[in-house]
């Protein structure tokens, strides 16, 4: 993983092998940010007019490097595009991390680089920091031809703030979960099934003084969690329900996570067409996040309990799946009508939020890739959030813009509830299709304890990227709500 540091050496002294800068598109052409000055000194005036000739505009995803200047050790300088000027010469904390984001990609292959962008505040510092690792992030497990560049070896960050370290540390410790979440959704399912999956969970708790609970198959059935059984039985991989647990020892508030794992998802009996398959190694992200938000929780010392619970089932047809028409008992006693087995995914949470309510959380937030009628609604970048309770998810929400992670207000209006009545058993897996989405958290919602704080994050859209690079966002796998969920964790701390 790439190392970031943080220096307050003199520019023109500091011996990296790149330069990277700041340039915003001022109404005069483009204008190089606070932090640039020793740059613009070295190039003796010149530097805005080289710009211009180059083409280099300032807007946001811009990078373009060019020979540094006698009087600089480094032998690059790279300007990057922050966007339209600040009025005050501060920017927000999402154009910094996706700036140095973009420069951590085109610094691939580069030992050592400065960043020297604007970072006024340890706020601004941390949001460098981990725009950089995030950006630098590559997978590259699988690949035998060497064709990629390594990752930046070490960026520093150019900050004199008191604080700057302790920034550099948090950035680092949500960096590396994140990017630990980014790996196992783009591992592939012939590598992660739900045992292997929770296998790697108990290595990196025993790492970490993570306390860490597995239950298999046996398990599951004595205790009678029908949905995760349900969902796992028509696999060979056969499913696990995993609790990761950290309390710190000032903690005066718990919070619960809970994560679908659907380690691959094929829609069972429910087959998906072709085309919608290709991506369904993708369908434990929310597991990923809950255990990498775990893990970020305990690493930085937040003074909270934080229990994780992992739902981990392999979705396949067979002569074993389960079939439309059947009907499961859910973990609690109540039974539902699968009407459709591609709807597994509210099955798996529903056992895992009943089991998780029972340890009486203070809040409870889950997690899930659930439904392609929030990616067709809010597109791939923004995921939705509901809830019953309207000051939390305005919480949830809160804490997902701070970390620059995009989310919107979702309902749950009572009229789809109906939709979910079945004939036969207490409720049915499916409903209206119109609002799939909504009628899904109406779902979850029948799971939930009464008078339990409890949020839904429905992260299928921004998941899993499957086009270009941009900011820090890579292609596969990005770590969506981590951030989201540790910013949630320590706001809850600080009540």
């Amino acid at each position: 993983m790439t190392e970031v540091t943080v220096s307050t050496s003199p520019v023109a002294s500091l011996p990296v092998d790149v330069l990277v800068f700041g340039v915003a598109q001022g109404s005069g052409g483009p204008t190089p940010a606070l932090g640039a000055e020793a740059v613009a000194e070295a190039f003796d005036g010149a530097l805005v007019g080289i710009l211009g000739a180059l083409g280099v505009t300032g807007a946001a995803g811009e990078a373009v490097g060019l020979p540094a200047p006698a009087g600089l050790k480094a032998s690059v300088v790279l300007a990057v595009g922050l966007g339209h000027v600040a009025d005050d010469g501060a920017y927000d904390t999402e154009t910094l991390r996706c700036a140095a984001g973009v420069a951590a990609r085109a610094l691939a292959g580069t030992k050592r680089a400065a960043l020297l962008l604007p970072v006024p505040t340890a706020e601004a510092v941390e949001a460098v920091a981990l725009g950089g690792l995030l950006g630098a992030y590559a997978f590259t497990a699988y690949r035998t031809s060497g064709r990629n560049k390594p990752p930046v070896g070490e960026l520093v960050v150019l900050a004199r703030q008191a604080d700057a370290e302790a920034a550099i540390r948090r950035a680092t410790v949500i960096g590396a979960e994140v990017n630990r979440a980014r790996d196992l959704v783009n591992t592939p399912a012939n590598d992660l099934d739900p045992e292997s999956f929770a296998a790697a969970v108990r290595a990196a708790c025993d790492v970490h003084g993570v306390t860490c609970e597995v239950l298999d198959e046996q398990a599951l059935t004595e205790q009678g969690f029908g949905g995760i059984l349900g969902v796992g039985q028509g696999s060979v991989k056969a499913p696990r329900l995993v609790r990761i647990s950290s309390t710190h020892p000032g903690a005066r508030t718990s919070l619960a996570l809970v994560g679908k794992g659907i380690t691959y998802d094929s829609g069972g009996i429910s087959l998906k067409p072709v085309g919608f398959n290709e991506i369904m190694k993708r369908d434990m992200s929310g597991a990923a996040a809950v255990f990498a938000a775990v893990l970020a929780v305990s690493r930085l010392g937040l003074p909270i309990e934080v229990t994780g619970w992992l739902a981990l089932a392999e979705n396949m047809p067979s002569g074993s799946a389960v079939r439309p028409g059947d009907v499961l008992r859910m973990y609690g006693g109540r039974t539902v009508e699968v009407v459709n087995t591609d709807a597994e995914g509210r099955l798996v949470l529903a056992d895992a939020l009943v089991r998780a309510a029972e340890d009486g959380p203070d809040a409870l937030v889950d997690v899930a890739t659930l439904t392609a009628a929030m990616r067709m609604g809010l597109g791939n970048r923004l995921f939705g959030v509901m809830s019953t309770d309207d000051a939390f998810r305005d919480r949830v929400l809160g804490a997902a813009a701070r970390d620059g992670e995009q989310a919107w207000p979702m309902p749950l209006p009572d009229e789809l509830r109906k939709s979910l009545d079945s004939p036969v058993a207490d409720i049915a897996n499916t409903g209206e299709r119109m609002g799939g989405g909504l009628v899904a958290g109406l779902f979850l919602k029948e799971f939930v304890a009464e008078g339990t704080r409890w949020a839904h994050l429905d992260i299928a859209g921004p998941a899993f990227h499957e086009g270009e690079p941009y900011g820090y966002t890579p292609r596969g796998g990005t770590g969506c709500a981590v951030r989201t969920l540790v910013r949630l964790a320590q706001d809850l701390a600080n009540d």
